[in-house]
């Protein structure tokens, strides 16, 4: 900040007196979005709220079941807090590169199959052959999306449609073989999920890294290519909701009181989508908060527990689209109010340059007043005139004759 001749705070000048916004601003791309710093304001208010909302769930929660947040209760609800943490972060990471994932749904389910199938083989033999699966499939619908360069949500739709002919083979639950228990490492689990989402927040929050994961998110025309920079990083991103959605189907599986039972998985895609954008995430991609995606997973995995808690049954479908819906209005209040500032440039000055010319940028304005231009004869001598001044040589009619000087 610096000060005006009037002592008043104002925006930090260059030399140049151009303001220190617009310098720092001058080699942003349009082609990329709009030039400048998206504000965080946004996010912090309605990250306030959330806090406000979980804080009151809980205190719920804890009237009506003070056990749920104690002991064994409480282990296995930071369990189902990192599981649905999980295919938060998988849509999440998708949806800041501006190439929502709808597949991680029925991936989580058919990995929570998967492990309940295999689980007596071992936690390292049967998630080797699941994360290698879900990696190539995440790779196949990043290549399909970057180099056909068609929509995301119409390639992961027909990638989930692939996957639940898989799910579909299974008529009946599936019991969860093995002994794999989530339950003693809880905590650790939920601390991992919270790290991820808070540092993954802090680093989208910085305008370099911000710009380079949403990429990919159209500026004009949605079906113009972004460029190589940009289909790289949206793959990578797409594989790597692929790998979180099959681990928190693994969580999910581990976790459960009972068999798995066999289903589209599209409910838990859009209770995953509609929390990340409950979080703050913008559904246009690209924009997002900090701490939101923490704060909303937490939200709704309390809710829950509150409603189960009171032996209510609500359809995971009401849930998921009811979250989608409030997600759909935060979007829009981000979009609104996390747009860069638009940056003025100051007025050029204006004065004389050269020959009766005035600089403005790159052209030449021509001056108001008249320029005398040069005479094309030579001025009429005057009485008073030296005569020495008008007989010098260069006033001379003939050409100079070299043997005048002696030579």
């Amino acid at each position: 900040m610096g000060y005006d001749e009037t002592g008043r705070t104002g925006a930090a000048e260059s030399s140049s007196g151009v303001p220190a916004g617009v310098l720092e601003n001058v080699f942003d791309d349009p082609s990329h979005g709009e030039p400048g710093r998206d504000r965080i304001a946004v996010h912090v208010v309605w990250e306030t709220l959330l806090l406000a909302g979980l804080a009151a769930v809980t205190w719920l929660l804890w009237r009506q079941d003070a056990d749920a947040l104690h002991g064994a209760a409480l282990k296995s609800l930071l369990v189902d807090v990192a599981a649905l943490g999980m295919l938060v972060l998988a849509a999440g990471l998708a949806l800041r590169a501006a190439a929502v994932n709808l597949a991680v749904g029925p991936v989580a389910v058919a990995a929570a199959l998967h492990f309940a199938e295999q689980g007596d083989r071992g936690i390292r033999e049967s998630l080797l052959p699941a994360l290698a699966v879900a990696a190539i499939g995440g790779l196949v619908l990043g290549l399909v999306v970057v180099v056909l360069h068609v929509p995301a949500w119409a390639a992961s739709l027909a990638g989930a449609a692939g996957v639940i002919v898989y799910i579909e083979r299974r008529t009946a639950p599936v019991v969860v073989q093995g002994g794999y228990d989530p339950r003693p490492t809880a905590l650790y689990l939920f601390i991992g999920f919270a790290a991820v989402a808070v540092l993954g927040g802090l680093l989208g929050a910085v305008k370099p890294v911000r710009r380079l994961v949403g990429r990919f998110r159209p500026v004009v025309d949605p079906a113009r290519r972004r460029g190589a920079v940009a289909a790289t990083v949206t793959a990578a991103a797409l594989v790597a909701s692929t790998v979180l959605a099959m681990l928190g189907g693994v969580l999910i599986a581990a976790n459960g009181s009972g068999p798995v039972v066999p289903g589209t998985g599209l409910d838990w895609t859009v209770l995953a989508v509609g929390t990340v954008m409950l979080g703050g995430t913008s559904a246009y991609g690209r924009r997002g908060g900090i701490f939101g995606t923490l704060l909303a997973v937490c939200l709704v995995q309390v809710f829950l527990a509150w409603a189960a808690a009171r032996d209510w049954t609500i359809d995971p479908w009401a849930v998921g689209g009811v979250t989608l819906g409030v997600g759909l209005v935060v979007t829009r209040l981000v979009e609104a109010y996390g747009r860069p500032r638009p940056v003025d440039f100051p007025p050029e000055p204006v004065g004389p340059v050269g020959d009766g010319a005035i600089s403005s940028g790159w052209a030449l304005t021509p001056s108001a007043e008249p320029v005398d231009t040069w005479p094309s004869v030579l001025p009429v001598r005057d009485a008073e005139t030296d005569v020495d001044s008008w007989e010098a040589p260069r006033w001379q009619a003939e050409p100079r004759r070299w043997d005048a000087d002696g030579r």
